[in-house]
This record gives structure tokens, sequence and C-alpha cells, in this order.
């Protein structure tokens, strides 16, 4: 038995090498004819690959961003919790102040917490020369550039006696140096915010950042001078109020710590009472990180299952081939047929024909695919890569080998069913 087992294997083996040369010249001798069948399914390799890579790209850019924030960060916004995007009727949007940050700033209190710096910020115009704009004017303290990992391009960024005596200096974003100076090195020069003189000591290195806080678009001035001078700020209990605290846990691991002792600490400030909604809420980065995985994967998907119908549509056009494929060759499948070729030989033999079709389109579809990669590298305002990863690469090559395999199957079935005396009849 293991024997005969042995020999059919090796018949079929032997077999499918026979008709994987027969195809092959098939190909060769009807090379127009080959390259517009594959042509459907080379673009629905290339279209799958990436509009995949493209979904990769923009999830690791997104990600590389939000990271590039730090997974530890905190921020605490005044007003209550929002609840699928609509914000709870608290009355309290303005009770985030001052006092609250230097309460978190306590290390014996809250040991979990490393870094706490409050903001206050404002859209304000900004005038340098003919050059005005109106951006965001962010008033910080000493520890808002490490907690939010800004890095500085010339010059240097805020100093604590700066801060504390409340001169009217500036740190520039990236962008909103170059749209002020264009090209110019601001450090030293001096602008105006509000019709008030600043000088620039920093520009900040492009952070990449996107939404309404995007520090390549921000000035930094100290918080005192936004406050005061600039915004005038409201106060609450005597006390000036901020647009928000960014907090530093101790560690990726001290985080919910950290979440639970700001909330116990800021509740007491407030004097809320056990049944009373938090009149602040605590945004935490890593859950943001955890959405726009989830969204980005969803995106992944959805675009490589529009990819996926270029490949349904290559595969169509693969079956309407090889049924004229079949027509054509009615007389050469009668004379196999009569000379005691079996069905399984017939389809076998057209089979292997759609099969090496689809492979080679997809290998030049995978060739196409890696060719637009580079070109998008080269594109300047194509800010995010191009990702093809290998599972991608076996998903869109299985693909095109399962559209061969089904839409190779019908054209099959139809000649193993000819008539081999009619077949030879036919011109």
């Amino acid at each position: 038995m293991g024997l005969k087992s042995y020999d059919l294997r090796w018949g079929w083996f032997m077999k499918v090498i026979k008709y994987l040369q027969v195809a092959i010249e098939s190909i060769v001798a009807h090379k127009l004819r080959a390259i517009l069948t594959m042509l459907g399914i080379i673009i629905g390799v290339a279209a799958v690959l990436i509009t995949m890579g493209i979904g990769r790209g923009a999830a690791a850019n997104i990600t590389e961003r939000i990271e590039s924030q730090g997974t530890n960060l905190l921020t605490i916004n005044p007003g209550a919790s929002s609840s699928f995007g609509v914000r709870g009727d608290s009355g309290s949007a303005g009770t985030l102040t001052m006092g609250d940050a230097k309460t978190l700033m306590g290390q014996d209190l809250h040991p979990a917490l490393e870094l706490v710096a409050p903001e206050y910020s404002s859209n304000a115009q900004v005038i340098y020369g003919s050059n005005n704009t109106r951006n965001q004017v962010v008033g910080i303290t000493a520890n808002y550039a490490n907690i939010r990992n800004l890095e500085i391009a010339s010059g240097r960024f805020l100093t604590e006696e700066e801060i504390e005596g409340q001169r009217q200096v500036v740190v520039l974003g990236s962008e909103l140096a170059l749209d002020l100076f264009e090209g110019e090195n601001p450090v030293g020069l001096s602008l105006r915010i509000e019709a008030q003189p600043f000088q620039v000591v920093g520009v900040l290195k492009e952070f990449g950042g996107f939404g309404r806080n995007n520090p390549d678009e921000n000035a930094y001035v100290p918080i005192g001078i936004a406050q005061g001078r600039l915004f005038n700020a409201p106060r609450y209990r005597g006390e000036y109020t901020v647009s928000s605290i960014s907090v530093k846990a101790a560690g990726i691991m001290q985080v919910e710590t950290a979440e639970q002792q700001i909330e116990t600490s800021l509740r007491l400030r407030h004097n809320l009472k056990s049944d009373a909604e938090n009149d602040f809420n605590i945004f935490n980065q890593a859950n943001l990180l955890e959405t726009a995985s989830d969204i980005t994967q969803t995106l992944t998907i959805f675009l490589g299952a529009i990819g996926a119908v270029s490949l349904i549509v290559g595969g169509i056009g693969i079956m309407n081939i090889m049924l004229v494929s079949v027509t054509e060759r009615t007389r050469e499948i009668g004379l196999r047929k009569a000379i005691g070729a079996h069905d399984e030989d017939i389809l076998l033999q057209f089979l292997i024909e759609a099969l090496v079709l689809c492979f080679f389109g997809g290998v030049i579809g995978v060739g196409l695919a890696f060719g637009l990669q580079w070109v998008f590298t080269q594109i300047p305002s194509f800010t995010f890569r191009v990702v093809i990863q290998p599972d991608s690469l076996i998903l869109a090559l299985g693909f095109s080998l399962i559209s061969g395999l089904v839409f190779g199957i019908y054209p099959a079935m139809r000649a193993t069913r000819l008539d081999p005396i009619e077949a030879l009849r036919s011109e």
C-alpha cells in the first residue's frame, strides 16, 4: 500500500510539472494575450499592497506622533468628563486654577506624579514686520518642555527666572518661525503679540503634531504674561484659571495611580460631594494611542478590501480569457481526449495555466507596488511612508492564486465536458 501511494503521489507530481511546462509554453506563445490577462491581477495585487501600505503608514505616523508626546502623559481639562463626545453640564468650565496645579506639585501627596505644568492659551495676533498671523499663544511654566518632549532647534527654552519675573520673551514653533521670519534666524529679534513687544529666545525643532495643539504652530510665553497682560484670564476664588494642566507620571506603570491621586486631590480642593460628578476630566495619552490604533487598523482593513475588488475583477478577466482559450483549443482538447487523456488531465492542464497566469501577475504586481512605494518616498508633500509588510505580501499573492483557482475552475470544467468526436470536427 505504501509503495502504491508513493507511485500515485509521484505520478501527480510529474503531471503537474508536465502541465506547468505546457502552461508556460502557451503563455510564451500568446504573449500579448497573457499580458492583458495578467493586467487585472497586476493592478489588483499592487492596489492591495499600496492601499494597505498607506493605511499602515498612516497608522505608524499617528502612533509615532502620539508616542512622541509620551505615553505617560496626562492632561487635566476643566469641565465635566464627556460621554460619547457630549460634555456634561456641570457649570465648571473655569474652575481649574493655578492653585490646583501647585497642589499637584506636592510630591508627598502625589508620589506618582513626576512633573506638573499648568498652561493658559488663547489665539492672538503675532506680527513681525509686514508678516501678520493669528496663532495660538501658550502661557507655560519651565516644566512644560520636559513634559511635552519639546526640543530646541536654535536658542533656548524659557528659564525659571524669566517665567517668575514675567519677562516678555517668547519661544516659537518651527512653522510659526518660518511664516514670520521666512528663513531668517529669529533668535534675538523682536516681534509683537497683541501689540506688545516680545524678544525671541528660541525656536523649537519640528515636532510634527496635529490638531489645534500643534507645537509647530504655537508661540510660548511665561504663563503670568499670558494670564495677566495678554488675555486677562478670569479668576476663580482669587486665583488665575488655567486652560489645562499637563502631568507626567513617574512611569508607564504609574499612570493609573497618578490618575487616582489627581482625582482625589482635585475633588477635595473643589469641595465636591461623594455623589457629585468631577468638574474636570483627565485625559490619558495611552487611551488615545489605543483608540488611534483601533481606528487605523479598521482603516487598513477597509483600504485592503477596496484593493481586493481589483483582484476579483482581474480574476473575472482570467476566466474570460480561459474560456476563449478553451474555445480556441477545442480541436486540441478533442485530440488529447481521443488518444486517452482523462478529464482530470484536461482539468489540471487549464487550472495550472490559470494559476501560472495569476502567479506571474502577482509577482509583477508586487514589483509594481514596491516601485510605487519608492516613488511616494520621493514626494516631499507625502508626509508618511507606505509600509508594505510580509503579511500583506502573503495576503495579496495568496488572494491572487485563489482568484486563479476559483475563476479557472469553470473554463477547465467546460473543457472536460467537450465531446471528443464533436471537438475533432471543429475548425
